[in-house]
């Protein structure tokens, strides 16, 4: 078969089935294309070996007919995803030299279905980014481009969007603490889930803010996205917050049939200064999904203009705690130190070393806000208005909502470099659509539906009910199938 790479999950399943082409073949053409993408920045620590061994062994799974939907699929896995022997060092100085003597969940499963690992993938320090420009491995460009201009693939996914977009994996592994599977997803025409929290193990995964990060699964389309989680979740004891529930056939759900369906329309996120694109875009998704026959309703979320604020207080405390623990003593990163310096001394150049700029920043913002007398002020407030906007969901799904469709970006992807200058709000304001559905623990998901005038892409996000991610995949299977989005980036690298 030609343009192996070009394949979903799907026809790369039904074809190997079939016997037309095998993992071997999909993986060599993968690792084939990735040699040739260096410029993309995508992949940061490449497996070639470990890729050859695990399509060897999904071959012979279909051959005797053991072979899961996953098996001899290649992937790429983002570098926040601890793989055993691997180099994982969440793009972060920090780690440097970290090398896993275990494996995540989310890889296990993964692998236990016969996926094919190709290597690991750029991001954003720690996660904490929205253009992937905070790794220490230097930035991943968007393979979409305007007049020569280098874009931003999005972040903190971004090498597993970009590299997605560029057919260089038929899928990859992503994480989203406030928009980082969307965001990246809607920037480079691709399909991007970030799950319920507590349906997919979070073990293993190194952590940003543990009550918000969330594994999901950035793919070529909807079904895609059906089929690799499904391999993704499932309850995991390791894992204090994964939830004890049965996994459903995801793939099963994808009818397209979204008769009488209940589809809320926010008016809060009707935002000062939308672009004109941005709106068309939402005005058209609605009228594809009243035509395939779903239900429209004007819809209230009143305390959605506090989930910025709230997102930036909570995320960068637990952040705070959670990277306390990268000290120099047992992995990664040490500062030479000079004669007479004592154990403060090596926390403090080592950190400081270790930690790029946006780290550094959250981790400040963060102690401030969980030290002695700002506490109550800021991070309990912030818990609060998180618990209301929660319950703005809750209320709309009690009134018969199924799900709500908004605008996955304020924007199509940027150039490099223009907002890394500029106030960090403007950078934090690309994620007030999506940080509300981690601050609440639902399911979202973003498709692409239309491009711009500049000719990129541009997606909407659907958010569903608590655990009833099949739902939420068969609407978005049909705001698929009614906007049609075929549209290639030009490999220009």
């Amino acid at each position: 078969m030609s343009d192996l790479t070009k394949l979903t999950i799907a026809q790369a399943r039904d074809a190997m089935r079939k016997g037309d082409t095998t993992s071997a073949e999909i993986t060599a053409a993968c690792l084939t294309a990735i040699e040739g993408a260096e410029a993309l920045g995508a992949f940061v620590h490449h497996t070639p070996e470990i890729a050859t061994a695990q399509a060897k062994a999904a071959d012979a799974r279909i051959k005797a007919g053991d072979a899961p939907a996953m098996c001899g699929i290649p992937l790429g896995i983002k570098d926040l995803f601890c793989t055993k022997g691997v180099p994982s060092q969440a793009a972060s100085r920090i780690l440097e030299g970290f090398r896993p003597e275990y494996e995540s969940t989310v890889t296990t499963q993964l692998f236990d279905a016969g996926a094919v690992m190709l290597g690991k993938l750029n991001m954003d320090e720690f996660a904490m980014g929205s253009s992937n420009e905070t790794s220490a491995y230097g930035n991943a460009v968007n393979p979409w481009k305007v007049d020569d201009r280098a874009l931003t693939p999005g972040g903190s996914s971004g090498g597993s969007a970009s590299a997605v977009a560029a057919d260089l994996c038929l899928a990859a592994t992503g994480t989203d603490t406030g928009g980082s599977i969307r965001q990246p997803a809607a920037f480079t025409g691709i399909t991007g889930l970030k799950p319920t929290y507590g349906r997919v193990s979070r073990w293993g995964i190194v952590a940003f803010a543990s009550s918000l990060d969330q594994a999901g699964p950035m793919t070529k389309d909807v079904r895609d996205c059906a089929i690799m989680l499904q391999a993704m979740c499932g309850h995991d004891p390791k894992d204090s917050t994964s939830a004890d529930l049965p996994v459903p056939d995801f793939e099963a759900a994808l009818t397209g049939d979204i008769k009488g369906k209940t589809i809320g329309i926010p008016k809060e996120y009707r935002m000062d200064g939308m672009p004109d694109e941005i709106e068309k875009l939402w005005a058209d998704g609605t009228a594809m999904l009243k035509d395939a026959g779903a239900k429209i309703v004007d819809i209230s979320l009143p305390h959605t203009k506090y989930a910025l604020p709230a997102y930036y207080v909570i995320a960068p405390a637990e952040a705070s705690s959670n990277l306390a623990r990268y000290d120099g003593v047992r992995f990664g990163h040490r500062a030479k130190l000079a004669q007479g310096d004592g154990i403060t001394e090596m926390y403090e150049k080592t950190r400081a070393e270790g930690f790029g700029a946006e780290v550094q920043r959250r981790v400040m913002v963060g102690t401030y806000v969980l030290s002695a007398g700002f506490y109550d002020a800021y991070y309990n407030r912030a818990r609060k208005v998180r618990a209301l906007i929660k319950r703005d969901f809750d209320q709309v799904f009690a009134d018969g909502v199924d799900a709500i469709l908004t605008p996955a970006t304020p924007s199509a992807a940027f150039g490099l470099g223009e907002m890394t200058d500029a106030d960090p709000i403007q950078m934090y304001l690309n994620d007030v659509f999506t940080v509300t559905v981690n601050l609440a623990g639902l399911p979202g998901i973003a498709v692409p539906t239309g491009i711009d005038k500049q000719g990129l892409p541009l997606g909407l996000q659907l958010i569903g009910r608590p655990w009833e991610e099949g739902d939420l995949l068969n609407t978005a299977y049909a705001l698929e199938q009614a906007a049609g989005f075929v549209a290639k980036p030009s490999k220009w690298w």
